[in-house]
């Protein structure tokens, strides 16, 4: 455990994910108790008016500070309790630190305390982490999406609901304490296009021109949300060949559930009779693997001017080349684009994935296999 080994421990993750609970829980083990502070709390927050005093009467016990980026002044501070506890023999197990935010807490850090932390992200429920029964549970996390609250719901609506909320609370409250001043209408909008885009590769000027803002504008939008969390963007494959590929990134709401939740999809029939389904499948199966990878790992497309294609790339080293293609079809066939980009990038292994049962293999050194066991698999890579 990071704890062990670093002085600070930093958990990054979207609101309401599940990081709270997962410190206090973790809290409950430790002897002797952790001191937990909500940095949202006003009570809490006043305890930090002198944040070395209040560090140096609870010296020798773990403070979880939750909601840090609502104090970024406190990183200063941190530094020195940190190596006053180093000098006392206290070598690790100092702070843990959570928030919604990673751009604003690794810039903060960066400096501060470097070579002092260690940040880890927690996702939503995945794959692994759900029961396999009763039947449908996988389909029922691809509607919902990971955040606990929203695939634990009594219904559809039900959870839909909270999805709701849960966006409305980003838009007035939280993106505006970051900075923006972007009005709610607009981010919604811009939101809500995301969604209809999911997958895709963004034309910034097309969606200014939609929005009635700049291209520099939708590039600050598209910056927020991706360090709230919330969206993903997935470079070109970077490696060394002689081909024209595109430079263009695709972009991601992480979230499936919350994809479904801004286009109004309520329950599985309306998912798969929508043009988004193959879409949105694509980002479900690709954040349930990305979850899983161990350090190191990077994640890229392909597409050439040729039309070869392969929808995740992934890599651990030069040689280390993983190939995916991503299929929402239970008798799933593989592209003729996806076979020259594997044999472009040389992948070691090449799998299509899809919602069935059975692993088999098929020509070209391809593997079918269910996604359970591609993101069982992926934690070992």
């Amino acid at each position: 455990m990071l704890l062990r080994e670093f002085p600070a421990v930093g958990i990054l993750g979207a609101r309401q994910v599940g990081k709270t609970t997962l410190a206090l829980q973790l809290a409950k083990k430790m002897r002797p108790k952790p001191v937990y502070l909500d940095l949202e709390r006003p009570s809490d927050l006043a305890k930090l008016a002198d944040p070395e005093q209040y560090f140096d009467h609870h010296f020798d016990r773990l403070l979880i500070l939750d909601e840090i980026h609502r104090v970024p002044e406190i990183f200063r501070v941190l530094r020195g309790a940190i190596d006053a506890r180093r000098r006392a023999g206290r070598k690790a197990g100092h702070f843990l630190i959570l928030g919604s935010a990673s751009g604003d807490l690794l810039n903060q850090s960066a400096e501060s305390l470097a070579g002092r932390i260690a940040y880890r992200e927690l996702p939503g429920f995945t794959v692994l982490e759900v029961p396999k029964q009763p039947k449908g549970n996988l389909d029922r996390l691809w509607l919902r999406g990971g955040f606990p609250e929203s695939f634990l719901a009594k219904s559809d609506s039900a959870s839909m609901r909270w999805r709701e909320n849960l966006i409305s609370t980003y838009l007035e409250r939280d993106i505006p304490q970051f900075g923006s001043r972007v009005p709610p209408v607009t981010m919604r909008r811009f939101w809500m296009m995301l969604a209809h885009c999911q997958g895709q590769q963004i034309n910034a000027a097309k969606l200014a021109a939609s929005l009635g803002v700049s291209g520099q504008s939708v590039r600050r939008y598209l910056d927020l949300l991706e360090g709230l969390l919330l969206i993903r963007t997935l470079r070109p494959w970077a490696g060394n060949l002689k081909k024209r590929l595109v430079k263009t990134p695709k972009v991601y709401i992480r979230d499936s559930g919350l994809v479904h939740s801004l286009l109004g999809i309520t329950t599985l029939d309306d998912l798969f009779g929508h043009p988004v389904a193959g879409a949105s499948w694509e980002g479900f199966v690709m954040e349930n693997i990305l979850a899983v990878l161990p350090p190191g790992t990077s994640a890229w497309f392909y597409r050439s001017s040729a039309a070869a294609e392969i929808d995740l790339v992934i890599s651990r080293g030069v040689r280390n080349v993983a190939a995916l293609e991503i299929k929402r079809s239970l008798s799933p066939t593989v592209s003729k684009g996806f076979r020259l980009a594997s044999a472009d990038i040389n992948a070691e292994r090449r799998y299509l994935v899809y919602p069935g049962k059975e692993r088999y293999g098929i020509p070209g050194g391809v593997i079918v296999i269910p996604l359970c066991e591609l993101v069982e698999e992926a934690r070992k890579w």
